[in-house]
């Protein structure tokens, strides 16, 4: 083309001259790649960034695939993966009594049960307590749940402008929904089918519980000897740090939630509420649910309040709450957790979420110790760690003394 033609093309108001400059940083180059052929070597066209392009694509492809694989098999296999990691959760908070029962020369084995026998014990007689209290004051909270209901009835008729017949109408429509097409019977199927499974689950987490308390350190053992020589070191350091990081996590978490329970339950019992402990221990459980179980005991606590004394005493049981869980959140954790199994909110949601979806309740529960396992293990092996320390050597069998002849050794 003529430079008239060129110049009758070319904008007024553009900077044309951009066109015919090149970046510093660029480098000039045709490297595309070859291919080797019976012709000699050809020019695919493909060009390196296409390149790099198509092998992260790939390479991410099968990640991907890999981690749907394992969460389908253990959505699957959910009824033994959740109790057997409700048993490495416990033995992460109760390992501690086991070792100081062996420092006073009882054998392993024998405090490894008697930890366990003492565990039972223990909830066994918490949920005594709460029963007990519900009982007995079963007869006075059903009247004041009554009356709590009375008066729900007197704000939405003044406030929604709803009549007595819209309400008993509204309740009548959700009775019949519940106990019509079988629906009562299929409920309740489902809560014995599930009740069996908890039962089920209670005992592998027992023995798994049992078991990883008298021979942790074979299990984890023998689980290294299953990686190739090269990684075993890696695989021990890595697994070591993940430990380190859920035991900090477990045992932070123990403290945060008998300390809420108790600021929460201490609260109630000034104000005058009833069933302070059963508050209590909904609270201590809740706990172990980041973000969403401080939600839901919370909300339980205030409506108690709102059922037994009114709304006055709702909104200080209410302050109550949100100032013992402020003073968890930004006292407590940080001083106990610190940096090395800090995990970032959106993936605590993002994992009670996940843990929802795939076990229910109990993934909630164990949602958040995952990923900060996972997190520790993910930085260690991307050298990250926030305090690195040297992996301890895996234990080693005593090689054989061979002894020589008597013979021999009497010349």
């Amino acid at each position: 083309m003529s430079e008239d033609g060129k110049a009758k093309d070319e904008s007024p108001v553009a900077d044309n001259d951009v066109v015919e400059q090149t970046a510093d940083t660029v480098v000039p180059t045709d490297d595309h790649v070859m291919a080797t052929s019976s012709r000699g070597r050809i020019d695919t066209g493909v060009t390196p960034g296409m390149q790099i392009a198509s092998a992260w694509s790939w390479r991410f492809l099968v990640i991907v695939a890999a981690v749907a694989v394992i969460g389908y098999g253990m959505q699957y296999l959910s009824e033994v993966v959740v109790p057997v990691t409700v048993g490495i959760l416990l033995t992460a908070l109760l390992v501690p009594i086991t070792n100081g029962l062996q420092k006073l020369r009882l054998p392993r084995g024998a405090a490894a049960g008697i930890t366990v026998v003492a565990t039972i014990v223990l909830v066994a007689g918490l949920l005594t307590l709460v029963g007990t209290q519900i009982a007995g004051q079963f007869e006075s909270l059903s009247t004041q749940v009554g009356e709590g209901v009375q008066k729900l009835r007197e704000l939405a008729r003044l406030n929604f402008g709803l009549t007595d017949k819209d309400i008993t109408d509204a309740f009548k429509q959700l009775q019949d929904t519940i106990t019509s097409g079988g629906a009562l019977g299929q409920r309740a199927a489902e809560v014995g089918s599930t009740a069996t499974h908890v039962v089920a689950g209670l005992f592998i987490s027992l023995f798994c519980l049992f078991f990883f308390l008298y021979q942790g350190d074979r299990i984890w053992a023998w689980l290294v000897r299953l990686f190739p020589r090269q990684a075993r070191e890696k695989a021990d350091s890595s697994g070591r740090k993940a430990w380190v990081s859920l035991t900090a996590f477990v045992r932070a978490t123990i403290i945060v939630a008998a300390v809420d329970a108790i600021g929460i339950s201490l609260g109630a019992a000034i104000i005058g509420l009833p069933l302070v402990s059963a508050i209590g221990i909904l609270v201590f459980v809740g706990a172990f649910i980041p973000v969403v179980g401080a939600l839901v005991s919370g909300i339980v606590a205030v409506l108690v309040a709102l059922v037994a004394k009114g709304p006055v005493v709702a909104i200080v049981m209410l302050a109550v709450v949100i100032g013992v869980q402020q003073l968890e959140a930004h006292v407590l954790q940080p001083f106990l957790l610190g940096r090395a199994v800090s995990v970032h909110p959106l993936a605590v949601i993002l994992a009670i979420a996940t843990g929802v979806v795939i076990a229910g309740i109990v993934g909630a529960l164990i949602a958040v110790p995952t990923a900060a396992v996972l997190n520790a293990i993910v930085n260690h092996l991307a050298g990250n760690d926030v305090d690195p320390e040297p992996p301890r050597p895996l234990p080693r069998r005593k090689p054989r003394v061979i002894e020589p002849p008597v013979e021999a050794a009497e010349g």
